[in-house]
């Protein structure tokens, strides 16, 4: 798959890539484009004040389509999901202070796909109940300006904001 981006977190900006390799484990993501003209499917976060590209961790053993599906199904209650095309890899080097390592290699691949208009319940996790998840349709330019905005403005804002607000333009750029 293309790659569209690879950023490396400015708390790591002192790392070598040789360091960053070795201090690093490797996760995959799966996300998923969904569009309806200029309004699409994002995950609404509170805690954050900000809008996501609804997808997550590949579970080990598990391939990245279906890692995808999975995570439509319990983020945003998508039903009958189909994966129309690739559409790139966004590469990040972030800070992790679990497990022995200090950094998280992510790959997150993107996919469009279509779905059945009709949401279903979601299955979200803990964690993202109490962070205030949601799933909701904007239109696109709305959720960018409003990432933006929590970006210049909020100090309360998440590490991948900066990843999901360059997603969106790349979306308006190749897909609107």
């Amino acid at each position: 798959m293309r790659l569209l981006k690879s950023t490396v977190h400015a708390d790591l900006s002192h790392l070598a890539p040789t360091e960053l390799a070795a201090k690093s484990f490797h996760r995959q993501a799966a996300r998923g484009i969904i569009l309806k003209g200029e309004e699409i499917l994002m995950l609404y976060t509170e805690r954050y004040h900000d809008y996501s590209i609804p997808g997550g961790g590949v579970d080990e053993g598990e391939d990245i389509h279906t890692g995808l599906i999975r995570e439509l199904e319990e983020e945003t209650g998508a039903q009958h999901i189909e994966i129309i095309s690739e559409f790139g890899r966004y590469e990040e080097f972030r800070p992790w202070n679990r497990d022995s390592f200090e950094v998280v290699h992510m790959d997150s691949f993107c996919f469009v796909c279509d779905i059945h208009a009709e949401l279903g319940e979601t299955k979200l996790e803990a964690h993202e109940i109490q962070n205030g998840m949601r799933p909701v349709w904007i239109n696109i330019h709305q959720a960018i300006a409003h990432n933006e905005h929590t970006i210049a403005n909020s100090p309360k804002k998440g590490m991948s904001i900066e990843r999901e607000t360059f997603l969106l333009k790349q979306i308006v750029a190749e897909l609107l």
